[in-house]
This record gives C-alpha cells, structure tokens and sequence, in this order.
C-alpha cells in the first residue's frame, strides 16, 4: 500500500547506529503523562523512572525503559496549543553544525539547539515539505537502549507530499548514513496520500515493533486507543496505524 524502498537497508544494533541521520530517541508530547504511562505500561511493557531515579532532574518528563533499559520519553506539554504527538530524534555529533546544514538545504530550525541538562542537546527542524523532526547531540544520554524488538522502536516513515524532494533533501543531510558502508537508516518515506488522507500534514510516523499486529489493535482498543488506519503491508513489514487515548499516533509493526 505504501510507497517504501528509499532507504531500505536495515539491521539490529550495531555501531552505525550512532553515525549522524540514524534514529536515536522517540517521544510523546502529552497532556496527561500518568495516563500514558498506563497506556504505554500496558501496551509494550514498559516501566517508568521518575525524573530524580532517572538522573535528569526535569519534572515534565519521564522515562520509558524495557527490560531496565531506556526506549522513549513521556513528556508533559507545557502548553495546550501544542500537538499531542510522537517525535523522532536523528544523532548527531554537532546539532549547531547540523542545523546549519538544515537551513540551507531549505529546511527550518524550529527550535535551535539548547542544553537539556547534562544529558544531551537537543532541537527541532522542519525540512521543506514541513516535517517536524528532531535533532540529539548525546550527553550522559546516548539513546535507544533497546532497539528492534517487541516493545522498542522499529522504523520512522516520513510521509510527504513530495519524495523525490525529500530524497534529496535527507540523502545530502544524512548522506553516510543513508548510503554509506553498511548503512541502516531506520527510516523511510513514502507519499501522504498512499496511507493518509491527501489533507493529512507531511510528517514522520515512529513505529513501535510487536509480534502480532493483531494482537496489539486488541490492546490499543481495550486501553481507550483507536485504530486510525487498518494493517496493510509494507517492504518493511505489516503495519497499523493507531492513537493513544490522547491521541498521539504511532505505528504497531510487525516484522
């Protein structure tokens, strides 16, 4: 159904997980973090650490770990105008350095890069079709800890309205870690309308992976989510579309 195959080459764990353009970090903006950490707690099985236990000391957000290790964030909107959304974060070694480069492939920097503590630093960008992404330049925090299995993240597609443009756009932005020796991206585009409603703004959708995409839509139905589009099949997997009960969407994959 949708249009895959950009940049398909992928693998588990591995050191160029960390080379710049490879996904790092995912998380929710939310109203109601307690009521996602029981949604997410049920759903994948993840645990919770407070700011304090977690080292980070920002009360507006908390920490989803799997098996004790780190695989997203929960964090509380600061002000209701702002989406209720997932978001990804690409590695980078110089998010300044990085940012630059956005602005002058014709992309913008929404929120320029800042300190989050010790852990890291961070930004927003938006490439010229409008897709908001984000940007982390590790600190004490370097990432995923966990990858790749159910529970964890799995794949990024960017869905725009233009994927020749945004071909060229990442392939010069993240150019190694899209084609270079052994590259595995995480990520892939396809056209808004192969999926989505053709109204639908271009944005990225992170994809949490589970061993039964069936399975799961039971789960997100029964925990007050919504399927926003039924499972259809992909180059890199089976797929759904689904809402928490806030509203943040994210994709169910199956390998």
């Amino acid at each position: 159904m949708a249009e895959n195959g950009a940049f398909e080459k992928r693998s588990s764990d591995r050191p160029s997980a960390r080379r710049e353009g490879v996904p790092c970090w995912v998380d929710a903006q939310l109203s109601d973090v307690e009521a996602g950490k029981r949604f997410y707690g049920e759903l994948f099985g993840w645990t919770f650490e407070d700011p304090e236990e977690a080292g980070e000391g920002a009360a507006e957000s908390v920490r989803a770990c799997l098996d004790g290790e780190p695989v997203a964030a929960l964090v509380r909107k600061t002000d209701g105008r702002m989406p209720t959304v997932w978001s990804v974060y690409f590695h980078t070694p110089d998010a300044a350095a990085l940012a630059a480069r956005i602005r002058a492939g014709g992309g913008q920097v929404v929120t320029p890069p800042h300190p989050v503590g010790t852990l890291g630093t961070a930004a927003l960008a938006a490439d010229p079709d409008g897709a908001v992404f984000g940007l982390w330049q590790p600190g004490r925090r370097t990432g995923f800890g966990r990858r790749h299995e159910p529970g964890a993240f799995a794949w990024a597609e960017l869905y725009t309205r233009d994927t020749e443009a945004a071909n060229a756009f990442y392939g010069d932005l993240f150019h190694d870690a899209l084609f270079g020796p052994d590259a595995s991206p995480d990520f892939g585009r396809a056209r808004v309308s192969d999926v989505f409603p053709a109204e639908m703004p271009p944005h990225f959708l992170v994809h949490f992976q589970v061993e039964d995409v069936a399975g799961g839509l039971a789960a997100v139905a029964r925990l007050g989510g919504r399927v926003r589009v039924p499972p259809f099949e992909t180059s890199y997997g089976r797929v759904a579309v689904v809402s928490d009960g806030q509203g943040a969407s994210f994709a169910l994959l199956q390998r």
